[in-house]
């Protein structure tokens, strides 16, 4: 939410008198007769679909939300939302483009008090950071707390989703930054690498190729597979198969890599991941090994997802600077080494 300090410089001035002898155009006529706050109000019914839930979202009383959409309307001459008794709200063309323009203004208004904020002592303000959810468990606790003691006067705000989901939240406005995959990338979105990630095997700790240093996909051919079932990784791990000629015996799958674990702990089968955890057990307690594959495999590449941007806000500047801080001297957070 865009701070009162900065609604309040859209407010008149008491006791100043604006004058004109030439008759208003029409664009002039618009000038000062909005406030920051009714955007904000906007924004939140175009992206909930809703009064009820935009009133929600920004803590206000649902008349306030109808009355600042009604006073935009009236101001621009134009429908913003089709209303539907049951439905909701469903955003007019008109209102899908003054919904794009008026994120980006609500979005340099918010810049301009953080701006306020570093001049008068370092960065400050609030970002918003997406983590992908099979990395979310390892690298949000010393992300997140590693950068707020750097930066203690930024506001951190933090989810976690699949990757589509994150493009769709960084697209939106609605995440500053997401720590995620070089994977079907939108392009508006840049992306900084951090890290390597290379696919390694998962075995249970007394599987007789658990003592192996290096394993190959024809090396499991025959073992069964225990298949991690998500987006982008389900392709990504048949697609080591498919550069093999090798069909995987798949006898479970999971959208969850501790049930994954567990599976392989219980010698259900192998698994592949490039997520390390440190704990090499399943939830259960039972003892997993990691046997890296050989190096011809191609890595996941970690970074961060930011929007194409001809300026960076100083909040996210700081972020990126503290990731590359971060994944540069101690390895991964929070992942354990092959």
């Amino acid at each position: 939410m865009i701070p009162d300090a900065v609604f309040a410089e859209s407010r008149p001035r008491a006791g100043r008198v604006l004058t004109s002898t030439a008759p208003e155009s029409s664009a002039e006529s618009h000038r000062m007769r909005f406030t920051l706050r009714q955007l904000e109000y906007f924004v939140a019914a175009g992206e909930t679909g809703s009064v009820r839930h935009a009133a929600e979202r920004v803590n206000i009383s649902q008349p306030s939300v109808s009355a600042a959409i009604a006073h935009l309307e009236e101001v621009f001459g134009v429908q913003l939302f089709v209303r539907y008794h049951a439905q909701g709200l469903a955003l007019t063309p008109a209102g899908e483009r003054l919904l794009r323009e008026a994120r980006a203004l609500l979005s340099h208004a918010e810049d301009i008090s953080v701006i306020a904020g570093e001049l008068a002592d370092g960065i400050a303000g609030s970002i918003a950071i997406g983590f992908l959810v099979t990395l979310a468990p390892m690298l949000i606790p010393e992300v997140t707390r590693g950068f707020v003691a750097r930066h203690d006067r930024v506001q951190l705000e933090v989810l976690e989703d699949h990757h589509a989901g994150l493009m769709e939240r960084l697209r939106s406005g609605r995440l500053s930054a997401a720590l995620t995959y070089d994977l079907d990338l939108p392009t508006e979105v840049a992306f900084e690498r951090l890290a390597s990630l290379p696919p390694y095997v998962l075995l249970r700790a007394d599987h007789p190729l658990a003592g192996r240093d290096r394993l190959t996909l024809p090396d499991l051919a025959d073992e069964p597979y225990v298949m991690l079932d998500l987006p982008q990784s389900r392709e990504y791990f048949l697609g080591l198969f498919m550069q093999e000629n090798v069909t995987p015996k798949v006898v479970a799958r999971s959208a969850h890599t501790d049930v994954l674990r567990s599976l392989v702990a219980a010698g259900h089968g192998f698994g592949l991941a490039n997520v390390r955890p440190r704990n090499r057990a399943a939830l259960d307690g039972q003892p997993l090994a990691y046997v890296p594959l050989d190096n011809r495999y191609r890595p996941m590449v970690l970074g961060i997802a930011t929007l194409k941007s001809p300026r960076t806000p100083r909040v996210v500047a700081a972020f990126q600077a503290f990731c590359r801080d971060a994944f540069g001297r101690d390895g991964v957070p929070g992942m354990a080494d092959l």
